[in-house]
């Protein structure tokens, strides 16, 4: 235990040596980025003007507009139109459980330190795949999976194992690495061992949960997690070949300061992921209860809250990772940068992604599908999803099928919010409209984003700017019909 504490010691000391030799000497490759990638221009007081409640836009519409008119069979037929259109598939199955509770934790999860909790669902969870499978055709190949929880390394390797295996019997997977096959990661909850196993079973993507590395931070949300546990992960993540790793970070959180999370950014730099993923904490102990063991008192101020932000976006940028939007760094090489540079960037409930031409289909509890113009959601609770399946039904309860409307809209929303521009000729080739009649009442509500300076507005075109970027999700909710229609606000704030 000692010998090993000794390497890991000696391997940071060496990394951290490493790293700053790396930025002396490459200073000047890093900042010859294109300016196209990085055009993006923190303005405190627009900020401040424009920080509203909005969705994330993961989807169009959003979550709130699901109904539980939309059923199983609304489900099936939708799923058999797909069939005909033979598009590719993603996958993605919901781990809930965790062995402890962080407590700004929004996430659909089950705290249980008993690991046997998993098997019945896991059960559960082998029979909802082959329902599903009966449904689509074999053919139809899987080019994105994903597990997601809570805590997909709560389960054992040889559960991990026979999900996988599952899969594999039942829906066609790709087996010569080119898919994107990707697992969230607790470092507390995972050993090199594992990372080996995981890359056996197919995975070739990672994300490391984070959030900070400042030790009273991480005691004030009851995520105790150090530095070394995530570097040991991520190096034998390298070492045992996977094609990706991202990084989470949250800003927001007790305790926090621009010092404090200036010193979480160099360790994350040492880290050197392909991709970081960077959320604004939204407190909403009213919504989640377990938020409630915050002490509000310990929040950092609004002001401090957008001051580390704009830390943030100035230390990821001057290391050379491109801004993609929302919540995600990329560095330019990587996939996300490449597709927003050739304009096929994409946008679901998984965040930016590459893969615009897929339908996903949501496997366990909660999980979110979408298939041929609908979104479904399946039922929340162990129990009543154990009912559903084991009757041999599905598990969707609730989803939405979209209007013509809806489809324009979701278009004009994720080409804003991938690519910071919209050709209004496109939209009118591809649904036959004229955009500044279509969007009349839409581009008249855009003129004090004009006068700001966040977009420019011209016969043909939106074009976001630097000073736009940031806010990205106010110019998107200008086209969001349904928001417009309700008054709930249950939406975090865009910054």
């Amino acid at each position: 235990m000692c010998n090993t504490y000794l390497y890991i010691t000696i391997g940071l000391l060496f990394t951290r040596i490493l790293t700053a030799l790396l930025i002396q000497y490459s200073y000047e490759f890093l900042t010859v980025v294109p300016a196209m990638q990085n055009n993006i221009e923190f303005d405190l007081d627009l900020i401040k003007r424009y920080d509203l409640s909005g969705p994330r836009y993961t989807s169009y519409p959003t979550a709130v507009q699901f109904n539980h008119h939309f059923t199983e069979s609304d489900y099936l037929a939708a799923m058999a139109a797909s069939n005909q259109a033979n598009r590719p598939l993603s996958l993605y199955f919901h781990v809930p459980f965790c062995a402890h509770v962080c407590y700004y934790c929004a996430c659909n999860k089950i705290i249980t330190a008993n690991r046997k909790r998993a098997a019945p669902y896991l059960a559960h969870l082998h029979q909802e795949i082959a329902l599903q499978a009966a449904h689509v055709d074999k053919s139809r190949v899987v080019t994105q999976l994903h597990w997601g929880g809570g805590t997909p390394t709560f389960i054992s390797d040889d559960e991990m194992s026979g999900l996988m295996d599952c899969t594999r019997q039942h829906f066609n997977l790709l087996d010569d690495d080119t898919g994107d096959y990707s697992i969230e990661i607790d470092p507390r909850e995972v050993t090199v061992a594992k990372i080996g196993h995981l890359r056996k079973l197919g995975f070739n993507r990672m994300s490391f949960g984070v959030q900070d590395f400042d030790p009273l931070v991480q005691q004030s949300v009851n995520r105790v997690q150090s530095f070394s546990q995530t570097y040991v992960a991520v190096m034998a993540a390298r070492d045992n070949g996977y094609h990706s790793i991202n990084v989470d970070l949250i800003y927001g959180l007790p305790h926090q300061s621009v010092a404090s999370f200036a010193q979480t950014l160099d360790k994350v730099l040492e880290l050197s992921p392909d991709r970081l993923s960077v959320f604004n904490y939204a407190h909403l102990p009213e919504l989640f209860k377990v938020q409630k063991q915050i002490d509000e008192q310990h929040l950092p101020s609004p002001a401090v809250k957008l001051a580390i932000f704009q830390l943030i976006i100035e230390r990821l940028t001057a290391a050379g990772y491109v801004y993609i939007g929302m919540d995600h760094f990329a560095k330019p090489d990587n996939e996300l940068t490449i597709a927003q540079q050739q304009g096929s960037l994409y946008r679901n409930f998984q965040g930016y992604s590459t893969h615009a031409e897929c339908d996903l289909i949501g496997l366990g509890i909660t999980s979110i599908g979408m298939v041929n113009d609908t979104y479904s959601q399946n039922l929340k609770t162990l129990e009543a999803y154990g009912e559903h399946i084991e009757q041999g039904h599905l598990a969707v309860y609730r989803g939405v099928a979209l209007t013509a409307d809806d489809k324009i809209r979701r278009a004009v929303i994720t080409q804003l919010i991938c690519h910071f521009e919209l050709d209004f000729a496109q939209i009118e080739q591809q649904y036959q409209i004229i955009f500044k009649d279509y969007f009349a009442y839409e581009l008249n509500t855009l003129k004090d984003m004009v006068n700001d300076g966040l977009i420019t507005l011209t016969e043909q075109k939106i074009t976001v700017l630097a000073r736009g970027r940031l806010l990205i999700r106010n110019v998107c909710m200008a086209f969001d019909w349904h928001l417009r229609q309700s008054q709930e606000k249950k939406f975090s704030k865009v910054i």
